[in-house]
């Protein structure tokens, strides 16, 4: 799986998510993070198909929204999913949020998809110790990545050790906190040592830590400085300043009790 994908979140399906597909190909992305619930698989998939880039050359992410969890829905919904696509399967398949009563037959629908090899690897999103403990002892497949929110105020330690031991892939989603790193001095400080944005920074302290990203952005500029990332590497000095930078603080929702 690639390290850097394109997030789609709000994209709209009117030629906004097309273009920024586009874009993101042609500057050397090769992995799109959709869902269900972000309403623009269809043009997700219509980006894909008139890129002029083989499906097998691209990573494509897709999520089973809350209210379509459970054995039976998340089958169905799988299959609506890859018909907005247009794709008879895709890379990785996702619980999008740790729904309390039903995820644990929510993943067991997601095993049978990889076992039928019409999901080729599956995981969660936004679970936390407990609910990958509980989730790993009542299945027989340990999710091959949890993808939830992370940047320089959330830097999920504890989370990241956890999963390292157990071989989970973190990714992170709202990397960059909507722009707010470009506030942050200490990134600032940083990025003028490397002639970089304070943005490319924190995607760079993601990547070193060994944990996938994928910001979203529609702008084509953006979108080729946020995969910039790769010509340049942080000090040990440098990772600490940007450690200590955590608080613990979330930007985005948490419904990882949710019912």
């Amino acid at each position: 799986m690639p390290s850097v994908g394109l997030g789609v979140l709000f994209a709209q399906n009117d030629g906004e998510v097309e273009g920024a597909i586009q874009s993101a190909l042609q500057n050397g992305y090769r992995k799109i993070d959709t869902a269900a619930a972000y309403g623009n698989e269809e043009g997700v998939g219509r980006g894909i198909k008139d890129s002029g880039f083989k499906r097998s050359e691209i990573f494509l992410t897709t999520k089973v929204w809350n209210t379509e969890q459970g054995y039976d829905k998340t089958l169905r919904s799988f299959e609506q999913s890859l018909q907005r696509l247009q794709t008879d399967y895709v890379d990785l398949y996702l619980i999008h949020w740790p729904v309390k009563s039903k995820y644990k037959d929510t993943y067991r629908a997601l095993e049978q998809l990889y076992t039928e090899g019409r999901a080729k690897a599956i995981g969660v999103c936004n679970f936390s110790i407990q609910q990958l403990e509980d989730l790993m002892e009542h299945t027989g497949i340990v999710p091959a990545l949890n993808q939830v929110e992370m940047h320089p105020h959330l830097s999920q330690n504890e989370l990241l050790e956890f999963s390292k031991t157990h071989q989970i892939q973190l990714e992170a989603w709202r990397p960059i906190m909507m722009g707010e790193v470009l506030q942050i001095p200490e990134l600032v400080a940083i990025g003028n040592a490397h002639d970089k944005s304070a943005v490319q920074i924190s995607l760079r302290w993601l990547i070193q830590r060994g944990v996938a990203v994928i910001p979203k952005s529609t702008n084509p500029k953006r979108i080729a400085e946020n995969i910039g990332i790769f010509d340049f590497e942080l000090s040990a000095s440098q990772m600490g300043q940007i450690e200590a930078l955590n608080q613990n603080r979330r930007l985005g929702e948490d419904l990882s009790h949710v019912e």
